[in-house]
C-alpha cells in the first residue's frame, strides 16, 4: 500500500454557516461540488475558504488524532529523521511557525537560496 500526501480542509463554522456554504456551492451549477483542477474552480474554492472558517487537515494531522503507541513511535522516528542537516521536526517548526526573515536566512545559509529565489553557490 502506498499513501499519497493529501491536504484537505475541514469546515469549522456554525450550522448556519454550513447551510450558507452549501447554498454557495449549489449556485456553482450542476456538478459544482465535483472537484475540478481548473483555475476558475480553484478560485471558487479559495473564495469559499476565505469566507468561512476551515482548518487544514493533512494526512499527518490525522495521525495526531489517533491514540496508538505504534503511531506515536512512528511520529517520533519521522520527526527525529535527519533531512538536509536538520531533523524533520526542526524543518516542520521552522516552516510552520517561523517568520519570513528566519526562513529566508536558513534557506540562504543551508541551500544558497536568496529571498528573490536565485540560488547562489
Amino acid at each position: 500500500m502506498q499513501q499519497t500526501n493529501t491536504n484537505g480542509y475541514k469546515f469549522q463554522g456554525t450550522a448556519a454557516q454550513y447551510v450558507l456554504a452549501q447554498q454557495i456551492v449549489q449556485n456553482w451549477g450542476a456538478g459544482g461540488a465535483a472537484y475540478l483542477p481548473t483555475r476558475e474552480y480553484q478560485a471558487l474554492l479559495r473564495a469559499l475558504l476565505a469566507q468561512f472558517p476551515y482548518r487544514l487537515d493533512t494526512n499527518f494531522a490525522k495521525l495526531d488524532r489517533i491514540a496508538h503507541p505504534a503511531i506515536e513511535r512512528f511520529k517520533t522516528e519521522i520527526y527525529a529523521a535527519d533531512f538536509q542537516g536538520r531533523t524533520v521536526g526542526e524543518w516542520n517548526r521552522l516552516l510552520a511557525k517561523g517568520d519570513d526573515a528566519s526562513i529566508s536566512a536558513i534557506l540562504a545559509a543551508q541551500f544558497g537560496i536568496q529571498p528573490n529565489g536565485n540560488v547562489v553557490r
